[in-house]
């Protein structure tokens, strides 16, 4: 009786939705505005909705198969359930492109931030590498220190991301040109929709949210996925009108420049603006957004590797894991000093696409048509529409492909 009780008090909607919407924001705020200022306003706003609804239904797909299987499975192994051997190779696979894709460009963006800042404030250059190197050591420290320390640490680290967006919102809405909000250009629309995937990854944490509030709660389950999807659609599209509206495509310190040098856009926003203020709270936003992302990803991947690799959590064994998650993002950051948008657009699009989408919706088809499972199902439409959701997913991995391989612009 008492354990039902703690569950019940323990396990709220509002809880999982905010866990879910944390998961969600994050460093996608800094790449996202860059890569979709090209496209412009409008049509980043319509590609938002479209990716949200893309990613919200996968995730109703994932939270199928993992309530079926009882709510304890990671995305690993519900893909070696329902896909045998082959969906388990190929989910490892993803998830180690994916996930060190994304640590790369947080590892490289946290060391430019801490070299920028090194030379604003303190007058010292501090080599962008080097400010990488600092932040790997120490939250290698503190991730090995475990989950409770990150945790408190993560909490103070919020508080300050959400006090820096407010206040840039608040006070930078006063230097939006519509001017800048009025280009539209559709032929560079889809291209813009692999980052803004991955600013809706919460797949991961599907399988913590069912154990969560159980999964017999299937209602709460699908409000909690849905409304905890939908809180950073509103964000973000709130933090497009300002960047966009703020910072100029064309002309020194404008998009194009920041595209081609591989910026984040705070660093745009720096360069196209006068006020410090401005300036000084789009830093704090940046360093924030960067550090709670690359804590919250470096720590699920550490649990990733010590279940995929059976490692005990040992002092060496944590050493080990510590050093497995963070050295090699270190190595992309060193030897690919300006990937951090493209590291974004690649997870997005060989990593989240295929792993959050097609996967999902395979394992879906397996059980529901070929093992013929009793599954209670989340989301409607049948067929038809697990054909829409592996189409558009594999219409966007060719989109990046052929854009990669210089046959396509945008």
């Amino acid at each position: 009786m008492q354990e039902s009780h703690v569950q019940k008090v323990r396990g709220s909607v509002l809880g999982a939705s905010l866990l879910i919407a944390g998961c969600c924001i994050g460093a996608g705020m800094l790449g996202v505005p860059v890569l979709t200022s090209v496209a412009g306003f409008t049509p980043s706003l319509l590609m938002f909705a479209l990716s949200w609804l893309f990613m919200a239904s996968t995730g109703l797909l994932l939270l199928e198969i993992n309530v079926f299987l009882g709510g304890h499975s990671g995305i690993v192994s519900m893909a070696e359930k329902t896909l045998g051997s082959v969906g388990k190779a190929m989910s490892w696979v993803l998830f180690l492109f994916l996930f060190y894709s994304l640590m790369g460009a947080y590892v490289l963006g946290s060391g430019n931030i801490l070299s920028e800042f090194s030379l604003e404030v303190l007058g010292l250059h501090i080599a962008p590498w080097l400010g990488s190197l600092g932040f790997v050591v120490v939250f290698g420290l503190l991730i090995f220190s475990g989950t409770t320390q990150v945790d408190y640490f993560n909490r103070a680290l919020m508080v300050g991301l959400v006090a820096a967006y407010i206040g840039l919102v608040v006070m930078g809405g006063s230097h939006v040109e519509s001017d800048n909000l009025a280009h539209v250009d559709w032929n560079a629309a889809l291209f813009v929709v692999p980052p803004m995937i991955i600013s809706f990854g919460f797949h991961n944490l599907v399988p913590s949210v069912s154990y969560y509030l159980g999964t017999h709660k299937v209602k709460r389950l699908v409000v909690s996925v849905l409304v905890g999807s939908a809180i950073p659609l509103v964000i973000y599209l709130l933090w497009q009108w300002l960047i966009l509206g703020i910072v100029p495509l064309e002309g020194a310190g404008g998009f194009r420049e920041a595209l081609d040098s591989g910026d984040m856009a705070t660093q745009a926003l720096r360069r196209s603006v006068g006020t410090a203020w401005i300036v000084t709270i789009a830093e704090y936003f940046a360093f924030f957004a960067i550090v709670t992302s690359l804590l919250s990803v470096a720590l699920s991947f550490v649990d990733f590797l010590a279940d995929g690799l059976h490692v005990r959590r040992t002092i060496k064994g944590r050493a080990l894991l510590c050093t497995l998650t963070l050295l090699p993002p270190f190595g992309i950051a060193v030897g690919y000093p300006t990937i951090f948008l493209k590291a974004l657009g690649y997870a997005g699009a060989y990593g989240a696409v295929i792993l959050f989408g097609i996967i999902p919706a395979l394992m879906v088809w397996v059980g529901r048509y070929r093992r013929d499972w009793d599954m209670k199902r989340l989301l409607p439409g049948g067929r038809p529409i697990l054909i829409l959701v592996i189409a558009f997913a594999s219409a966007i991995v060719l989109l990046q492909l052929a854009r990669d391989l210089g046959l396509a612009g945008g």
